[in-house]
């Protein structure tokens, strides 16, 4: 640092303000320390020279008179002055990727990617998507490197030698190399500015974290006060035995593990305990809970919180501000936190990102310890490229996976005349018998139509639920929740994501209370029950659908065990499931269930599941061709931010959001009419949301029903529009539950 009469000379990197006077970040001083911390976070996979040099070279182009004029200019008024990409600023990430490769030569590609990028993301080598901002376009501008050699920056700087380490992701498998150096870069770069710029939050994050023996010794304490409180059955005993399975299995070597216990069998404490115990004992620098539902992840979230305390991180849309602290939410930008929990979306998206702020955590991935939940929900227009960047994170950085579910998919390596699945190899189970526990924990019969191809009329199901103290029926879409809903009498509980997240959870805890207190409930729901909501009915009605979601469904019947058999009526409804992946799994259940052998529930009926889903799907697990975009040519031209954009697990042009008017949130939207948009006050409102297909969302906006209050925040216009049964009102529910979906 330097203050204002000491700048003449030197060149400057970023300024700060501090009264009538500024300070100066020197240019040189910033460059060593990015090199120095990317190198730290790359040595976690062996590349620290690649790192440090990208660490080196990012901000060249500032050495040149254009970009120290431009920051002298504003010096004072614009505390972000080194970011591109608004009007006046000045390129200085281009010079450095020239210059990688005017000193490395072809192996200098890797790090013009990562340099030219490091604030605009990661570019395709050259397509019409990126145009001129291709790197191949942008490694023309030789004027660029030019301008900074006219400088004469320190040698020592300029003459690094060529990195010796070996990739650990060779040929094909290069980009998420390349992916890898590039957080560690861009995260790099953004600690060492915040340090300068603010060091109140650089200060925040120097927290003293718990080493994974203190939080494995927490949760056994959780745990035995568990085990002590519990009623002895025959469910919790097995829960106990899944439980010490895994834990003494945690000892094992680093790889790709499968955790398969039916519903209802402890696997979230049980895959943690793994984790916590793999963790120790393999040195792993933290654990990643990955969540399919954003409608679960508080649940799951809550159970961890309230056995680690402040010690995990949520990183998801829905996340309460009340439960954050300023050290989780700076701890959200790069997972540098011990325990993570966060969504499908979130984790997969971002190991396919280009963008500088979902990358910026993909380092701190590396030797960790990723718990999948709920693995039948991998998405499969993306299952090829998912497993493939699995399968790389397990070999080559060092990350350890647990694949947990009670309805394990089918991904082992499968070849045939027209098709070659990689797939996954050497996945090792932890349950030594799975088939055996399945029928310890087998607690209800699945009934089901004589005739699988006729569809009964809705009058006719809710007639059978009204004879029923206490039932659950789960059927396909919001319209179909609806219209039996209707139909019921008064006092069933409707359930759907036209409901926003809070008043979800109020009708939840309403209904575990009824069922504790024993009294007569029926419940209509869509699939948002069947992962993650702890319900416990007598009977289980389900519309048919995918094995996997019926088997979801069945964990919400006996799941303690207290009655011989639960009941599980499978039936057709009158109209189909919503086309596309849920009506081929529906399909694919229909063809398991007619053949009428043994348990429809058991794992080998489910690996046949999966194998039909998958193959009828052929070239659409890969539906937008990643691999090939990801896959590098000898030149190695990669089309990182084509794939990022197509990589969408959610089509987000499908759906837009909807904040309604219940209970405190009608406060929260005069707040920000008010006020305007705020960090806290947006994240409030995400318990509000309600996800609609966007053409009902363009014709609400048309008819006034829906409002924009700022740019990009939709507020319903009145009280109206939203019923405390049913939540939104809507004349088009055609639209399947997102819920449905891997969110």
């Amino acid at each position: 640092m330097a203050t204002q009469d000491a700048t003449e000379k030197l060149f400057i990197a970023h300024a700060a303000p501090i009264g009538d006077d500024f300070i100066v970040h020197s240019l040189e001083d910033h460059l060593r320390s990015v090199g120095r911390l990317a190198a730290e976070f790359a040595s976690a996979f062996g590349n620290s020279d690649w790192a440090y040099a990208a660490g080196m070279w990012h901000d060249l182009g500032k050495y040149s008179n254009a970009f120290q004029q431009y920051i002298r200019k504003v010096t004072g008024y614009d505390p972000e002055a080194h970011l591109e990409g608004q009007p006046g600023r000045v390129d200085h990430s281009t010079a450095g990727a020239i210059h990688a490769i005017e000193k490395w030569g072809a192996r200098g590609r890797v790090l013009a990617y990562i340099i030219a990028g490091h604030h605009a993301g990661l570019a395709d080598w050259l397509s019409e998507e990126c145009g001129a901002a291709s790197l191949a376009r942008r490694l023309e501008r030789a004027q660029l490197l030019d301008a900074v050699k006219s400088q004469a920056p320190p040698s020592e700087i300029l003459d690094l030698g060529a990195a010796a380490s070996i990739p650990p992701c060779p040929g094909k498998a290069a980009a998420l190399w390349i992916r890898m150096l590039f957080s560690c870069l861009v995260d790099a770069d953004f600690l060492d500015t915040e340090s300068f710029m603010d060091g109140g939050r650089a200060k925040m994050r120097k927290v003293c974290r718990p080493t994974m023996e203190e939080l494995l010794a927490q949760l056994d304490a959780h745990l035995s006060a568990l085990v002590g409180g519990a009623a002895s059955t025959n469910v919790n005993r097995l829960r106990a035995n899944i439980l010490n399975e895994c834990k003494q299995r945690a000892i094992e070597s680093p790889g790709i593990y499968s955790l398969t216990v039916p519903t209802g069998g402890g696997k979230t404490l049980s895959s943690m305990a793994f984790a916590l115990t793999h963790a120790h004992t393999h040195k792993k620098s933290r654990i990643i809970y990955v969540i399919p539902y954003t409608s679960i992840i508080e649940q799951t979230a809550n159970v961890f919180r309230g056995i680690f305390g402040d010690q995990i991180i949520e990183h998801h849309s829905n996340l309460d501000p009340e439960n954050e602290t300023a050290q989780s939410r700076l701890a959200c930008e790069n997972w540098d936190a011990p325990i993570v929990v966060t969504t499908s979306v979130q984790f997969f998206e971002s190991l396919f990102a280009a963008r500088t702020s979902k990358v910026r955590k993909l380092h701190n991935i590396v030797n960790g310890v990723v718990v999948l939940d709920e693995a039948q929900l991998l998405p499969p227009d993306f299952l090829i490229p998912i497993l493939d960047v699995i399968e790389e994170l397990s070999r080559s950085f060092g990350v350890t996976f647990v694949l947990s579910t009670a309805t394990q998919p089918a991904l082992e390596a499968r070849r045939g005349l027209d098709y070659n699945f990689k797939g996954l190899s050497k996945v090792k189970e932890l349950i030594a018998d799975p088939i055996a526990l399945h029928e310890q924990l087998r607690r209800v019969e699945v009934e089901t139509p004589a005739n699988l191809t006729v569809g009964r009329a809705w009058e006719e199901i809710a007639n059978e639920l009204e004879s029923y103290e206490q039932v659950l029926c789960i059927v396909n879409s919001r319209a179909d929740c609806l219209t039996l809903y209707r139909l019921m009498p008064k006092g069933t509980v409707y359930l759907s994501a036209l409901m926003c997240g809070e008043h979800r959870s109020k009708v939840i805890a309403d209904i575990k209370a009824s069922l504790r207190q024993g009294e007569p409930l029926r419940v209509v729901s869509t699939q948002l029950v069947e992962a993650g909501v702890d319900l416990d009915f007598p009977v289980v009605y389900r519309a048919l659908a995918g094995l996997d979601s019926i088997a979801q469904a069945a964990g919400r019947c006996n799941r303690e065990g207290l009655l011989s058999r639960g009941r599980v009526v499978v039936f057709v409804p009158p109209t189909p499931a919503p086309a596309g992946h849920l009506r081929q799994a529906a399909q694919c259940g229909r063809q398991m269930l007619s053949k009428r052998e043994g348990d429809p529930l058991s794992p080998e009926s489910f690996r046949t599941f999966f194998e039909l889903l998958y193959w009828q799907k052929g070239s659409k697990l890969d539906k937008e061709g990643i691999i090939q975009l990801l896959s590098p040519n000898d030149g190695l031209e990669i089309n990182f931010r084509t794939a990022a954009s197509r990589f969408k697990v959610i089509d987000e042009n499908a759906q837009a959001p909807v904040v309604v008017r219940y209970g405190p949130s009608t406060e929260l939207i005069e707040m920000l009419r008010q006020l305007g948009p705020s960090r806290w006050l947006l994240r409030r409102l995400q318990r509000f949301v309600v996800n609609i297909p966007r053409s009902l969302h363009m014709k609400l906006m048309r008819d006034g029903d829906v409002i924009e209050v700022h740019s990009g925040i939709f507020v319903q216009a009145y009280d109206g529009l939203y019923n405390e049964q049913t939540g939104l009102s809507t004349a088009d529910l055609t639209a399947y539950d997102p819920e449905s979906l891997v969110v």
